[in-house]
């Protein structure tokens, strides 16, 4: 399985999560934006790397700030704010479990490639 084909995976997984918590407002891969995929592929070669749910987040975190992105209340990508723009260990715990089911679903999957 090739990489993107992952990240995809990884991104319905997340978004299946997220509509679980009551949150609906991620859209299925084929609609995602570039910035979005890229993000994805980017916690897909780290994990295949061997990062923990904990080093994905913080390199999530040090790409969204590199490519401009603050703390907010809302995720609002015009605005490129996000609520999930702090430390891992800040975290609330559902928000982290993103970050294990991420990891997961790339450690389930690397074999296939």
């Amino acid at each position: 399985m090739q990489t993107e084909q992952i990240a995809k995976v990884c991104h319905e997984a997340n978004r299946a999560y997220c509509q679980c918590l009551g949150d609906n407002s991620q859209v299925p891969w084929k609609e995602a934006p570039n910035w979005q995929r890229v993000s994805a592929v980017s916690g897909v070669i780290n994990a295949l790397a061997g990062a923990s749910p904990e080093a994905s987040h913080e390199n999530w975190l040090k790409d969204k700030l590199l490519d401009g992105w603050k703390y907010g209340e809302k995720k609002d990508s015009e605005a490129r704010t996000h609520p999930c723009l702090v430390p891992y260990a800040d975290l609330p715990e559902e928000q982290k479990l993103k970050d294990t089911l991420f990891v997961a679903v790339v450690n389930t999957l690397k074999d296939r490639r």
